[in-house]
């Protein structure tokens, strides 16, 4: 047996042990960058990978958060390693503005599922018979909704520099609902919130959410909310765009996907992490479990690494995996 295979074999067998040898580790001396927008819920995500890098033997810097725009511009540069929470089709377009492949790496896919569009509670949506977002172009459906007086549908929407910023505006605009929906950006937690205060009030709410995020598990579709589906599909940048699920069913954005995604020079020379990156799988409904519990006030920096400590010990065989093949992937 040669050198590399005899390295290659002692790196598998010390990984997942506290007795492992640093010179033994593909990252031994490499230092990571995660980037995080502001949302605390992805942090999970990104922590998740976080220590499987640091099994690995890279030097992983704290998470730096900042706005969608910059973080991708940011892990272009070379100035950020990766984020977690590279949202597809969503983030497309920022993706491209900021190099797209020829800038980053981004293989496999992290979470499957994601859905994101408009809801309005139940009761209203029984009661009234509304199951199409273009039912807005009505006044009086439109002033159910409106939160001020001014006799528009308050929509709680995006904040300022999302993804689905433009999304919502420009369908909001092909939809004829401009002169009877407005759509109120600022902090969406906070808005979210007040949202949620109107709901146990008893009155009508009209809403923009995605999953995976803690909004479903509060307000649950099906039970206090229904989803609203759009008459045509409407991607910013897409004319020839298809939302249209394989039921007919049309809620105006197509199931997401999200990855992690690299700066592609530092990927190419840490073939261990690049690795990482392309094998690891993370179910949405593990996301929301632990978002839910966020919002239920275990929601500090100690509690979300206890969260990510518990998900890898109940997941220890899929976690050790992970970084076993990654390693392999170094030699």
């Amino acid at each position: 047996m040669n050198k590399t295979s005899i390295w290659a074999l002692t790196a598998l067998a010390t990984l997942g042990s506290t007795s492992a040898f640093a010179a033994d580790l593909p990252g031994k001396g490499v230092t990571v960058t995660p980037i995080q927008s502001t949302i605390s819920e992805e942090t999970f995500q990104t922590l998740l990978v976080d220590k499987a890098l640091e099994k690995l033997g890279y030097n992983v810097q704290p998470i730096r958060e900042v706005d969608y725009n910059v973080g991708y511009t940011t892990i272009a540069e070379g100035d950020g390693t990766f984020m977690a929470a590279n949202w597809q089709p969503l983030h497309d377009s920022m993706y491209a503005a900021a190099g797209g492949d020829k800038v980053f790496y981004r293989q496999g896919t992290y979470v499957t599922g994601a859905a994101q569009g408009y809801l309005i509670d139940k009761k209203t949506a029984v009661k009234y018979h509304i199951t199409n977002i273009a039912q807005l172009k009505d006044p009086k459906i439109a002033k159910l909704f409106d939160t001020n007086n001014d006799g528009k549908a308050d929509l709680t929407g995006c904040t300022p520099g999302w993804g689905c910023e433009a999304a919502l505006n420009e369908q909001i605009k092909a939809y004829g609902l401009s002169d009877t929906v407005e759509h109120n950006q600022g902090n969406y937690s906070a808005m979210i919130a007040d949202t949620i205060t109107r709901y146990k009030e008893g009155k009508p709410i009209f809403y923009y959410t995605w999953t995976p995020y803690w909004v479903s598990n509060v307000l649950v579709p099906g039970k206090d909310t229904v989803w609203l589906q759009v008459p045509f599909s409407v991607v910013p940048g897409d004319k020839n765009a298809n939302t249209q699920l394989s039921d007919g069913k049309n809620f105006g954005f197509p199931i997401s996907t999200m990855h992690i995604v690299a700066n592609l020079k530092w990927a190419q020379a840490n073939p261990a992490a690049a690795k990482l990156f392309a094998i690891m799988q993370l179910p949405l409904a593990d996301i929301n479990a632990q978002n839910a519990a966020m919002h239920n006030n275990q929601s500090s920096e100690a509690d979300i690494n206890t969260q990510t400590d518990g998900w890898i010990k109940a997941h220890q065989a899929t976690f050790d995996g992970w970084v076993n093949e990654a390693a392999a992937a170094a030699k």
